[in-house]
């Protein structure tokens, strides 16, 4: 009864925030297809659409035709790049993210919260087949959970501060006020600018700690094609200490963070790093393209910010499946990040192979009895 409780209300709640998310994103798409429809709107000075230049009563086409392509000017101040009245690209880059990454974004995020609430209500909570033991073992030891923790805390924040400047402006100021919502954008820049360090360590450490046991096995594959066990109740395919969905989640998470990494440190530093000028280097020498290799640092900034919000967007909704699959969505897995100690059938139907390895591993050190040994870092049974 409770669970069927718990579905309506998870069913009614991810039903609201993906309406929210659709309309935020709709209202965006449907702003930016005004200003490129209306002439009122498009010859705007203070939305940053040039107007059409005029010598007399005719157009000087060709000066605004040169503008546009970048020609630079002159300049008696320090500054050169001053000369370059219109940098074009800001135009396209602007349009790619009030429009379709803002858009997308908005789908993606919702479909994810559709498809877990569907996933819940024909599956149910995914429970330990042969009942809680009430015999524990050791999961994650200590600093492999601070890691974990550090590396999952600082991803929700950053989430969340950097959702609110993507959606936050078209609803937020309406309901709470202008002043309100600049103190909160005001707030969110220096929490999201500074918890960026502590994602970066603690993906490091998640990557230190656990590479080695997410690189791919024989194993993997007979686990994918049961499908985890997760779709069919009763089949548990063996698994080492992460299975092959664990693995695809680590991978996704070490290379998305990296990348996101790479590109909000170039929005952070932007005149001390151009990565995508070296990354388009080595694109065009590996497949002969013709990708632009002499960035501005304005340009490099331009395509940093949209990478980051497209890799950012996906990750959140890798993220959000793990969470779900790691708290509501089965039994008895969140205790290995929350207290390290899981119960031992839980353990034997999604990780036997790992609890086989770990008791013959404990067996071997206390002269064939399976005993619990002081913590070195290592999962251990339990006593």
């Amino acid at each position: 009864m409770r669970c069927r409780f718990a579905a309506c209300v998870l069913t009614l709640v991810l039903t609201l925030g993906l309406s929210f998310l659709m309309a935020s994103g709709i209202a965006v798409d449907r702003a930016e297809a005004q200003n490129r429809t209306d002439p009122a709107l498009r010859v705007s000075p203070e939305r940053g659409i040039v107007p059409g230049g005029t010598l007399g009563g005719a157009s000087d086409a060709e000066m605004w035709r040169a503008i546009r392509k970048g020609v630079a000017g002159t300049v008696s101040i320090p500054d050169k790049k001053a000369g370059q009245l219109v940098q074009s690209e800001g135009d396209n880059w602007r349009a790619l993210r009030n429009g379709p990454v803002t858009l997308y974004g908005a789908y993606a995020l919702g479909g994810i919260f559709v498809l877990l609430a569907l996933f819940f209500l024909i599956r149910g909570r995914i429970k330990v087949d042969h009942g809680l033991a009430g015999e524990t073992i050791t999961r994650f030891n200590t600093l492999e959970r601070a890691s974990h923790w550090l590396l999952a805390v600082s991803f929700i924040l950053l989430a969340l501060t950097g959702l609110n400047i993507l959606y936050g402006r078209h609803f937020l100021p309406q309901i709470i006020g202008n002043d309100a919502f600049g103190a909160i954008m005001i707030a969110g820049k220096y929490v999201h600018n500074y918890v960026a360090f502590a994602f970066m360590v603690g993906l490091t450490l998640i990557f230190v700690q656990w590479v080695l046991h997410n690189l791919p096995s024989r194993h993997d594959i007979m686990w994918i094609l049961k499908g985890g066990g997760v779709l069919i109740k009763g089949v548990h395919p063996p698994a080492k200490k992460f299975n092959a969905g664990q693995k695809v989640i680590f991978w996704l998470v070490v290379l998305g963070g990296v990348s996101l990494s790479i590109s909000g440190w170039a929005l952070l530093f932007p005149f001390t790093t151009s990565a995508f000028a070296e990354t388009f280097t080595v694109i065009n020498s590996l497949f002969g393209t013709t990708l632009p290799t002499d960035l501005t640092v304005i340009q490099e900034q331009q395509y940093s910010q949209l990478w980051h919000a497209i890799m950012s967007m996906f990750l959140i909704v890798i993220v959000i499946a793990h969470i779900y699959i790691g708290s509501v969505g089965m039994q008895g897995a969140f205790a290995a990040m929350g207290s390290g100690e899981v119960d031992l059938n839980w353990a034997k139907e999604h990780h036997s192979l790992w609890v086989e390895e770990v008791q013959a591993k404990s067996g071997a050190k206390s002269g064939g009895k399976a005993k619990a040994e002081p913590d070195d870092g290592s999962p251990q049974p339990a006593e």
